[in-house]
């Protein structure tokens, strides 16, 4: 478990690279029937920014935690891009579609930490 929670902090880094903000993990190991143990949820202003932030945390993944997602999906429009840990899975998304699929309510069993914006 600390090699996942290892990898959480070095997305969660990878993000605030990138200044996204207002990020969320939510803590699914107490949950039955997840896909995975953590959801790594955070936004960016604009498609661009979001596509930057995910570039940012495959490279900063990579680098310091010496793994590569599984999938990266969405980024040909980049609203919401979704990345694939296997444990992990990290959602970006532009503020509209983040308040529209309101993850953090459909997780709401999980816990959730709010990490403070860096700005």
């Amino acid at each position: 478990m600390s090699e996942t929670k290892e990898l959480v902090n070095r997305i969660v880094e990878g993000i605030q690279e990138k200044k996204g903000k207002d990020i969320v993990v939510a803590d699914l190991t107490a949950t039955d029937n997840t896909v995975c143990k953590f959801f790594v949820i955070c936004e960016g202003n604009t498609p661009t920014q979001v596509a930057a932030i995910a570039d940012s945390v495959g490279d900063y993944v990579r680098i310091h935690a010496g793994t590569k997602p599984a999938a990266v999906e969405g980024l040909r429009n980049a609203r919401w891009v979704a990345m694939d840990y296997s444990d992990v899975l990290v959602h970006i998304f532009i503020p509209e579609d983040r308040t529209f699929y309101n993850l953090e309510n459909l997780w709401a069993d999980a816990q959730l930490t709010n990490i403070p914006n860096l700005d």
